[in-house]
């Protein structure tokens, strides 16, 4: 990709004149589904790697990957396109994305991944309710609508009374809150920075603020990381660069093609989380774990598209996945 070798600008610039003029929308579409399917692996590579090492240090490694593969990637073009304009932005936001992490890194443990990536998928209704609330915007009878039915299709797969729901169904719940607290924050600045600068800085905030809880934890940090096999390190280093690589090629998506276009293909996650839990853990969802799945698919599917077809500006909202861990 051409615009992955000009990613700097001034600190002012925003996507579309970071990443081109968006005229090839199959080769949008292309990337998007890259970056689910590497959204949807490492997920159940975190599950996986949880049987071994503590979440916490998990989390830790991959931002720390992730602000290391972005500081040699923007020192390529010198140090000037590390600077940010708005440091105060970058710290919420970062903040953000790490509490959207956390949860997600810690209901991966606790339930199967498909029903956890449906149910962090009502992000999108999630930003309309807290536009209406937050910014007193005007909520149409239809969004209302949408809103109603994607938390009835999370009531479905979680089923209240059956194994799956229990306390770690909060986690999700609470993944969507903050991703979309997230997007809302990210939709008003993100014209204002480069994309892959603020992409640095999403990592180097989440490796600074878990930097002093790791060290007061009790893990002892050198002795899991020295007596990991090479399995789980090679494990660890997937994770950071599935995480990384994965919001690269999703800013590459939406320089490509317009969000309204890509935003119903961001539901395949759904599907890929499905694969990668049957072929590692034996996990598929049951007949009403497929209903609720496809209501949220739809209903959040049609909300996105309404939300990026009448944001005005680049819709840069979504320069992280929708399940930005």
């Amino acid at each position: 990709m051409g615009s992955a070798g000009r990613a700097h600008r001034p600190a002012g610039v925003g996507l579309n004149a970071v990443t081109g003029p968006g005229q090839r929308p199959w080769l949008g579409i292309s990337l998007l589904l890259a970056a689910t399917l590497c959204f949807a692996a490492m997920d159940n590579a975190v599950r996986h790697a949880g049987r071994f090492l503590p979440v916490l240090l998990i989390l830790w490694l991959r931002y720390a990957t992730q602000a290391g593969v972005m500081a040699i990637w923007l020192l390529r073009q010198g140090p000037d396109a590390m600077r940010t304009a708005h440091p105060r932005f970058q710290a919420a936001r970062g903040a953000l994305l790490l509490a959207t992490s956390a949860f997600s890194f810690v209901a991966v443990q606790h339930m199967p991944v498909a029903e956890f990536t449906a149910i962090n998928m009502l992000t999108p209704v999630l930003v309309t309710l807290l536009a209406a609330w937050l910014l007193k915007e005007r909520v149409s009878v239809l969004r209302w609508s949408l809103v109603l039915g994607a938390f009835a299709g999370a009531l479905i797969v979680m089923r209240p009374g059956s194994s799956l729901f229990g306390w770690a169904v909060l986690l999700p719940l609470g993944g969507a809150v903050t991703y979309a607290s997230f997007q809302l924050l990210t939709s008003k600045l993100a014209a204002l920075e480069n994309p892959y600068t603020t992409h640095f800085y999403t990592g180097l905030v989440g490796t600074l603020l878990l930097l002093p809880v790791v060290l007061a934890s009790p893990l002892d940090v050198d002795g899991l990381l020295l007596h990991a096999s090479a399995l789980t390190c090679a494990l660890i280093a997937l994770i950071g660069l599935l995480g990384t690589g994965g919001h690269l090629l999703l800013i590459l998506a939406l320089g490509c093609a317009p969000a309204s276009r890509l935003v119903p293909f961001m539901y395949v996650q759904i599907a890929n989380a499905a694969l990668f839990g049957w072929l590692l853990f034996g996990d598929l969802p049951d007949r009403w774990g497929w209903i609720g799945m496809g209501v949220i698919a739809v209903c959040g599917g049609t909300t996105a598209w309404l939300n990026t077809r009448h944001r005005s500006g680049p819709p840069s909202a979504l320069n992280d996945d929708p399940v930005d861990d």
